[in-house]
């Protein structure tokens, strides 16, 4: 009853909660959080991990007993044949035989076995932190998609307001046609890339609809995200994590290998029953006799072993991959942060004190309406590529801490 009603509570949460977030900015967080409960590679992961755990509950168990009846030397042929009673060697049998595994080749089963439903644990970790990392992504393109479009309509408004006072220059004679007909294709070029700002805004919001289930009205900035340490984006990245449970399933086979070079041992226990004659018990043991170890048994630990081998190279690969990648990314986050503060101190904060000073002149009859436009244009212009170095940047950040699986998922 407990795990129906949270399952129906789960459902209901599931088909409330767009609605409720499409009223209100998607925050970045909500959008991580739906893209994990949504993925369907997550549960793939998730349901294969949980029949590996129950598959290795059972991994350490007995074999089941095996029951055995029948009948012994009955005859087939005289006037006697097919009776059960009147044969002396005929005996009706039944008996019970036992496969035993020792306790340490059952516990070594059993390890491998756990190690399989680590594995396949990770393996949902991994599906995880991937649509948490992709989710993430297509917030930052959604939000960046939607600043662009912002600074495209600044853009358009501002050629407006230029052909706007052309034409009355030009309708005041203190213009010229050529100078109207210039602004008026120019403020059609700045339609046409408002209308390419908000086909790439709708497509940055379909492909986050994908990851979060509905397509929002609108989103909240991102947040600043604090990047790990080199040492734990190396331990948690989600190569170097299912590598690690790949090279531990490994040796776990190859344990479970090293037990089986010993041979398992049957016993059996019947009973026989005679028509008129005493009736028998009959005990015996099983035993393989393994007669070329060095050509089958120990093969089969050596192929075992190569694969540790190769599971421990893989291993060791995927490190030295996450490194110079968590150095890449660093090194990038840095150089783009220094870039956006020098930018800003050099480049944005004077483009913005030429508007301030081409507005007071305007005002004051000091300065031309077109110094003031010009102005304009290239503070905008100016905006945009801080709004790139921004975006590169974030991508970067985003890469840096959500590339790492959440700490339940590196076991």
């Amino acid at each position: 009853m407990p795990s129906n009603f949270l399952r129906a509570a789960a459902v209901a949460a599931a088909a409330i909660l767009p609605a409720w977030c499409a009223a209100q900015p998607l925050s970045f967080d909500q959008a991580l959080s739906l893209a994990a409960q949504r993925s369907e590679a997550a549960r793939a992961a998730r349901a294969a991990a949980l029949g590996a755990d129950e598959s290795a509950r059972a991994a350490g168990q007995l074999p089941d007993p095996m029951l055995r009846a029948g009948i012994e030397n009955l005859p087939v042929t005289g006037a006697e044949r097919w009776r059960t009673a009147v044969e002396p060697m005929t005996m009706k049998r039944i008996g019970i035989s036992q496969e035993w595994l020792a306790a340490d080749k059952r516990a070594a089963r059993e390890g491998a076995a756990r190690a399989m439903a680590q594995r396949e644990a990770a393996q949902g970790g991994v599906a995880e932190g991937d649509a948490r990392l992709q989710a993430a992504q297509a917030y930052l393109e959604a939000w960046y998609a939607e600043a662009a479009l912002r600074l495209a309509a600044q853009t358009e408004h501002h050629l407006h307001e230029e052909l706007e006072a052309a034409r009355a220059r030009w309708a005041g004679a203190a213009g010229a046609a050529a100078e109207v007909l210039q602004l008026d294709a120019a403020r059609g070029m700045a339609q046409d890339e408002s209308d390419e700002a908000r086909q790439q805004q709708a497509s940055a919001l379909v492909a986050l609809a994908r990851w979060v289930g509905f397509r929002p009205e609108s989103i909240a900035p991102p947040p600043s995200l604090t990047p790990p340490s080199e040492a734990d984006y190396v331990a948690r990245h989600p190569a170097v994590v299912a590598l690690r449970s790949e090279a531990e399933l490994a040796r776990r086979n190859a344990a479970v290998a090293r037990h089986e070079r010993s041979a398992n041992w049957t016993w059996e226990l019947a009973y026989g029953q005679r028509a008129g004659y005493p009736d028998l018990v009959s005990f015996g043991v099983s035993i393989p006799l393994q007669i070329a170890p060095a050509r089958r048994q120990d093969r089969e630990i050596a192929a075992k072993l190569a694969l540790v081998d190769q599971a421990e190279a893989e291993l060791a690969e995927a490190t030295r991959a996450a490194t110079a990648q968590y150095q890449a990314l660093a090194g990038d986050a840095d150089r783009l942060r220094q870039r956006l503060q020098r930018y800003e101190r050099a480049v944005v904060a004077p483009a913005g004190r030429r508007t301030a000073a081409a507005l007071a002149a305007y005002r004051s009859n000091q300065a031309s309406l077109a110094a003031l436009f010009d102005a304009r244009h290239m503070e905008v212009e100016v905006q945009r590529k801080l709004l790139a170095l921004q975006r590169e940047l974030d991508r970067a950040q985003v890469e840096l801490a959500l590339k790492p699986l959440a700490q339940g998922g590196a076991r």
